[in-house]
């Protein structure tokens, strides 16, 4: 039987009808949504305060790389409201004030745990609950489980000797230190050009002494263009959220923006450079899906990888280090694209050199630098925006048991299985928010968790009206669910490509596409529908009957 807050005397106790694990934006949400429904509710968060991944990645230059405007809660018109954002694509600790914000408006907080980080979480059969343990030694209850803990929130350090023995400073941009790094004169190595290094580099080379940027592979990247947002355009938006909303929901990425990208099939050569030139000028993450075949027709994708590849060319000086800068291993798109704010354009600067390492790797890191190619190289600070374990990593650090004692390692053991990318089979009342298996990181992801909160949330509420107290997949639907996710990303270029998307950046990790690809408007439709026929495929019953 579920309890409500009252219940419990919330606060004191230690069990509850709902645990959250993280209190980013998809747990306060999922806190929120809960809280109002009467359920009693603990959000467990490792960090001091809210905020998820923007409590954490505090390195220069850390922006989100979807619009501002865009990039907030929808659930509340008058938060909706009272917020201003200064620009185009807010910086770090704009959005960490607006984290902050939304918890003092909701009285988030008193009903948050920080500093406290989950160990293990183990369904109990008997009595139809989970029992979660914390790195404090303390033991919680609930009825339900929900993790909420991001598909980018495990840091990754790189596979090399030495880390350890750096006697300068060494940081990765993924676990930040509040205080900041100071590089004013320093030699700094930063390894790693994906989105965040893309990021970090124009900003550090502007005060650093010397940047040595080392690249395994070079990224395709667009500009973001960014500037202070107008009073007219704040206004504008703010008149018609609606709109704007109902839109991001039946888009395939779920971006306001999106619409009418034509196929490069149906164009001239000149038709689609005019259409590249309009993309970018416009600047953002819809240039990777600026036509609609850029994922399945080579041709399509080879014109719009040269396209950005004259750019890079054309912005970098020396034509060295431009053609390093050019990617050529990987179809484009088929690694998260980044949106930069002149990154290619830093690599002019006196004091910033490039270091190809995809055939000579960092051999190891010494007490005053590193080694690469045979040749020492010291150094002050090292940076390592070397990425995350995506997707399963923060799950599998906890030791997570369903049914008979199952590990979720186990099972996961030759890559994730999900029912939607929100629950798995023998793992019954814990849910997963933008969980493998969902469009999460293929998204406008506040868009995706509002949907996987507000699914989470009416399902409890159907369960208490309808007087059961368990709910699993099916294995038969989640078996389904993943072959539907196998056959839509068969035959698209994700699959080529040694991407965090496919578990590639880690050793050892088995190798398959994680996110749902097949359009964040479909993916809803899907929930939409799964709900309305009786939860399609997940079984309910009684906690005595848990066992059966």
């Amino acid at each position: 039987m579920l309890k409500t807050a009252t219940d419990t005397g919330q606060g004191s106790s230690s069990s509850f009808d709902v645990i959250v694990v993280g209190a980013g934006f998809a747990g306060m949400y999922m806190l929120h949504r809960l809280r109002a429904q009467g359920f009693s509710v603990k959000v467990l968060e490792a960090a001091g305060d809210v905020g998820g991944t923007w409590y954490w990645n505090r390195y220069p230059g850390a922006r989100c790389d979807v619009e501002s405007m865009s990039y907030s809660f929808s659930f509340d018109d008058d938060l909706q409201q009272e917020w201003s954002w200064s620009q185009r694509y807010a910086l770090q600790p704009e959005i960490l004030d607006y984290a902050r914000h939304v918890a003092d408006r909701f009285d988030l907080r008193r009903d948050i745990q920080f500093d406290t980080r989950v160990s293990s979480a183990t369904f109990d059969e008997a009595a139809g609950r989970w029992a979660i343990t914390t790195d404090g030694g303390e033991t919680l209850d609930a009825a339900f489980c929900v993790m909420a803990t991001g598909c980018l929130s495990t840091p990754k350090l790189p596979e090399v000797d030495g880390i350890k023995n750096f006697k300068g400073h060494c940081v990765h941009t993924g676990d930040w230190p509040h205080e900041g790094v100071d590089f004013a004169g320093k030699r700094v190595a930063l390894i790693g050009t994906g989105a965040s290094g893309l990021q970090a580099i124009p900003v550090i080379a502007e005060v650093a002494g010397h940047l040595t940027v080392f690249q395994r592979t070079a990224n395709f990247s667009v500009p973001a263009w960014n500037r202070p947002l107008t009073d007219e355009e704040e206004a504008d938006w703010k008149s018609r959220y609606d709109y704007w909303r109902g839109r991001e929901r039946r888009t395939h990425s779920g971006f306001h923006n999106e619409g009418g990208h034509p196929s490069a099939a149906d164009l001239t050569h000149d038709e689609r450079i005019a259409v590249l030139e309009e993309q970018w000028n416009k600047g953002g993450l819809l240039m990777w899906n600026v036509f609609s075949d850029l994922m399945m027709s080579r041709e399509a994708n080879e014109t719009a990888a040269e396209f950005v590849r004259d750019k890079i060319r054309a912005t970098v000086e020396d034509p060295d280090v431009a053609e390093l800068l050019c990617p050529k291993t990987h179809p484009m798109g088929s690694k998260r694209l980044c949106v930069d704010s002149n990154y290619y354009e830093t690599f002019n600067r006196d004091n910033v050199e490039l270091v190809d390492i995809s055939e000579q790797p960092v051999e190891r890191i010494t007490g005053q630098g590193l080694v690469q190619g045979g040749r020492e190289h010291g150094f002050d600070v090292i940076v390592f925006a070397t990425g995350f374990d995506a997707m399963t990593g923060t799950l599998l650090k906890m030791d997570i048991r369903g049914r008979g004692g199952e590990a979720l390692r186990q099972k996961w053991q030759d890559g994730p299985v999900s029912y939607l990318g929100i629950a798995m089979a023998g793992f019954p009342n814990l849910f997963t928010i933008t969980g493998p298996g969902s469009p999460s990181v293929m998204s406008h992801v506040l868009m995706s968790l509002e949907l996987h909160v507000d699914w989470i949330t009416d399902c409890l509420v159907h369960m208490r009206e309808a007087g059961v107290d368990v709910i699993e997949a099916s294995e038969e639907d989640e078996t389904r669910w993943t072959d539907h996710l196998n056959d839509v990303v068969a035959g698209t270029f994700y699959v080529e490509a040694d991407s965090w998307y496919m578990g590639a950046n880690v050793e050892g990790k088995p190798r398959g596409f994680m996110p749902y690809i097949g359009g964040a408007g479909k993916y809803r439709e899907i929930c939409t529908d799964v709900a309305a026929e009786g939860y399609r495929g997940f079984r309910f019953s009684k906690a005595s009957q848990a066992v059966a």
